[in-house]
């Protein structure tokens, strides 16, 4: 089966594809895309990267710690001094480690939020965010050219490595802990100490928001912190239907604020005191409005297309400027890189602001909720209630569906384009836009996403309403195209 690497790195089944020897083929692609000329053109750098240093972390999943020793005896293999991170650590903390040292780039054994059977890599840049498509699309070039030649990896002995200067392992968390207090108000979360619930999903996250409470008075605890590399049998992913334990926990008292992060902590999820869940969403809808109003900042918003209109109107009443992207953090990102973006995020829980690297982040976002609350005077709920009392109500719901045979990305959204409905659900369609798939807005601020996957006869859809019926007459017009389909 061919390696394909593209914009999110390589994921594949452990010990099907993702194997040792497939490991050390994309690991000597990588080495030889980054010390190509090109590497590092339009990357918008402040300062010039170290070309011969690089990073390596890993999350908890079955066998990450050995995946990670021997993509660091490749690079040690050929000639890079490579920094390993001594345990698991958030992608978060290992992406701005690359940026902290200098480093050319930065490789994360993780497969993030899918299931416990996958493993994957993912390549950072030396911003300290996901490398861009054009440098993962080198990475993909070398592939090929390597089985073509065949060239096989540079593989150093593990001791010879740490013997000759190679092969470093570190502790990625002080200095990523010494960033996050520049960036979170902990004198202000010390003033009102919270009660929180941390789930870490038995991710890398694990311990990370508690260890930067300490301190502040906070009565932290955390649940599936261990290590299970199966990860209790779900998709460490930080949504409603994956966070039943989570809900336990906080119906059992534990704590006032539930936080949970995905399987390498670059995902953010919620729940408020009563166990009601809240969705990344209204996470950067409170994020935004807290940051203008209680920090006084300024500057444009990005968020993709699946996101929620909440953030238009927020940012329509402070007279700022929306960015709205394709899906996938990496378009976030090029806006960060290029100017002084105020907040960027997606509905996948990936967000980011002002003064951190161009990279989601699950442990920057749970503690800068923490400091909204502590701030704020009043409970989660309140604050949600607050929220949508200003620019709700509002209602969000996602489905995919299958469709009955494979259809073409492009001609799917042609026919979308050309087939808009006058009205859905009693509103007006007023605009159409094609981004990442098409995007029906309604009258009353409604909208309808449809992105027909690129690989696999599914078609993605989108909804937000006013109210659930709007919601539903959303997701019953997506259903009929799935349907109308053959």
């Amino acid at each position: 089966m061919p390696i394909h690497f593209g914009t999110d790195g390589w994921r594949a089944v452990i010990s099907d594809t993702f194997t040792f020897h497939n490991l050390r083929v994309v690991s000597q692609a990588i080495a030889d895309a980054v010390r190509s000329d090109s590497w590092n053109n339009g990357t918008f750098l402040e300062e010039t990267p170290d070309p011969t240093k690089m990073v390596v972390g890993y999350d908890t999943r079955f066998l990450s710690d050995r995946y990670a020793n021997d993509v660091a005896r490749v690079l040690a293999g050929n000639g890079y001094e490579v920094f390993l991170a001594q345990a698991d650590a958030p992608t978060p903390a290992i992406s701005y480690t690359v940026r902290h040292k200098g480093a050319i780039a930065g490789i994360v054994i993780t497969a993030s939020h899918n299931a416990p059977r996958y493993n994957g890599i993912k390549l950072k840049a030396s911003y300290g965010g996901s490398a861009l498509r054009e440098q993962c699309r080198r990475v993909e070039v070398y592939l090929n050219d390597n089985e073509e030649l065949g060239r096989g990896p540079n593989l150093m002995d593990y001791e010879q490595a740490r013997e000759s200067g190679l092969l470093h392992r570190f502790n990625p968390l002080p200095a990523y802990y010494d960033h996050l207090r520049t960036l979170i108000d902990l004198d202000a979360i010390a003033e009102n100490p919270q009660r929180v619930v941390v789930d870490s999903m038995y991710g890398s996250g694990r311990g990370v928001i508690k260890g930067v409470l300490k301190g502040t008075g906070c009565e932290v605890q955390e649940i599936r912190g261990e290590m299970n590399p199966g990860f209790g049998g779900v998709h460490p992913e930080p949504i409603s239907r994956y966070l039943g334990a989570l809900a336990g926990a906080i119906s059992t008292g534990m704590g006032d604020i539930g936080l949970a992060t995905d399987g390498d902590a670059d995902r953010i999820g919620a729940m408020d005191e009563r166990g009601n869940f809240v969705d990344p969403h209204k996470i950067m809808a409170l994020a935004l409005r807290y940051l203008v109003e209680e920090r006084g900042w300024r500057g444009p918003v990005v968020r993709t297309v699946s996101t929620t209109y909440m953030i238009d109107l927020l940012a329509k009443r402070y007279d700022i400027p929306v960015y709205e992207t394709p899906v996938g953090f990496n378009y976030i990102a090029n806006h960060m890189l290029k100017e002084d973006i105020l907040i960027g995020g997606e509905e996948s829980g990936g967000i980011s602001f002002r003064g951190h690297i161009p990279e989601g982040d699950g442990v920057l976002m749970g503690l800068l909720l923490v400091e909204i609350v502590a701030t704020s005077g009043i409970s989660l709920h309140e604050l949600i209630k607050s929220l949508l009392r200003e620019v709700g109500p509002t209602y969000y719901q996602r489905s995919d569906l299958r469709l009955r045979r494979p259809i073409a990305k492009e001609h799917m959204v042609r026919r979308l384009l050309d087939e808009t409905p006058p009205n859905i659900g009693g509103e007006s369609v007023i605009d159409v836009l094609s981004i990442d798939g098409a995007k029906y807005i309604l009258a009353d601020d409604s909208w309808l996403l449809i992105r027909p996957s690129g690989t696999e006869p599914v078609l993605r859809v989108y909804a937000e309403g006013r109210n659930p019926e709007m919601v539903e007459a959303l997701l019953g017009f997506g259903e009929k195209i799935a349907e109308n389909t053959t």
